[in-house]
């Protein structure tokens, strides 16, 4: 299938994450917390294929004699969901189609600056306080804060969320593995 989304990383130097969702003219960086950049093209203004996807030559990317490492996702019924949803600053149902909910959540701010959200089953998705980490810090899991609650067909952000993943008109990017 098409990737919805990609992490690209270089091994064997410094540099960011580009993340590759949906555009071929636009990229994130899964180590930072900026909003899309769309004055840089990671993906050669080329859409992925089922068999294939474009580079441009840069340091984080694609540089000559470097080694990398990419990670793909796509949507399959009732196992992952890459898409999107706009805050609106009440309770959001996001539907990814599953049957016993969300057990892996990463969420990303994406029309502003933002931190990647991630939460999973291991450390707690309930209704109540629910543990989450940052992929682009390296501080300690937040445990104090109720932003998502359980819903059998995906999760609920709710209206306790800060601005971070539901601020009303704010875009959100998500991953969800049942």
């Amino acid at each position: 299938v098409v990737p919805e989304l990609i992490f690209c990383k270089r091994r064997d130097s410094g540099g960011q994450w580009p993340v590759y969702y949906g555009d071929e003219e636009k990229a994130l960086f899964l180590d930072d917390d900026v909003s899309t950049d769309t004055n840089i093209s990671f993906w050669n203004n080329t859409s992925p294929t089922s068999a294939v996807f474009t580079l441009k030559d840069n340091q984080e990317s694609n540089a000559n004699n470097g080694t990398f490492i990419a990670i793909l996702f796509a949507t399959l019924t009732g196992i992952s969901k890459v898409g999107s949803y706009t805050g609106t600053g009440n309770n959001i149902n996001v539907d990814c189609g599953f049957s016993s909910g969300a057990r892996f959540i990463l969420i990303k701010r994406t029309d502003a600056d933002g931190d990647w959200f991630v939460y999973d089953t291991l450390r707690g998705i309930v209704s109540g306080n629910d543990p989450y980490l940052f992929f682009n810090d390296a501080e300690a899991q937040v445990t104090n804060t109720d932003y998502i609650d359980p819903l059998s067909s995906g999760f609920t952000v709710t209206s306790s969320a800060s601005a971070a993943i539901n601020a009303s008109g704010g875009t959100y990017l998500f991953l969800a593995i049942a």
